[in-house]
């Protein structure tokens, strides 16, 4: 499992980094919307108001921290709301979630945040994202405290 999760996370922060990059380089130009539609005013607002270059650094950023597993949390935690946001913008302006690099994207960021669901705990509480290895087991580190039990609390179920 730890290998899988590896594999899919080093896919997936490639992914956005590439495409966080292209947006600079334009390696792989994208056709844009047909002219006149919702979707075109949209990504026209997005590139003229800069917000787009601000999402694309932040896809750039997240990818790399997608590829690290110590800190893959922090990249679920930024790419999981652009994610959500392409999913939206798909449903919403393009007529349903068809692409299938799209889909792939949804299910690879579903599949890390399940793998690393015990994970999350330990941003709220040290910041590493990592249970087991540091905050979660140091003893008597507030929330990760290994002290409480697994059904009371305990930043990842105890030790």
């Amino acid at each position: 499992m730890k290998l899988l999760t590896n594999i899919v996370g080093a896919l997936l922060g490639l992914f956005f980094v590439f495409a966080g990059l292209n947006f600079f380089f334009e390696w792989q130009p994208i056709p844009p919307p047909p002219a006149g539609t919702p979707a075109a005013n949209f990504i026209d607002a997005m590139k003229g108001s800069g917000y787009l270059k601000f999402i694309k650094i932040l896809e750039i950023v997240g990818g790399l921290l997608l590829v690290v597993p110590c800190v893959r949390n922090w990249g679920l935690v930024v790419t999981g709301a652009i994610t959500v946001n392409i999913a939206c913008v798909h449903q919403f302006f393009f007529g349903g979630i068809k692409d299938p690099a799209v889909i792939g994207m949804i299910v690879a960021t579903v599949f890390l945040a399940w793998a690393g669901r015990k994970g999350f705990c330990c941003l709220a509480c040290c910041g590493s994202g990592r249970c087991g290895s540091c905050c979660c087991s140091k003893e008597g580190s507030g929330c990760c405290s290994s002290d409480q039990s697994a059904p009371t609390g305990g930043c990842c179920g105890g030790k």
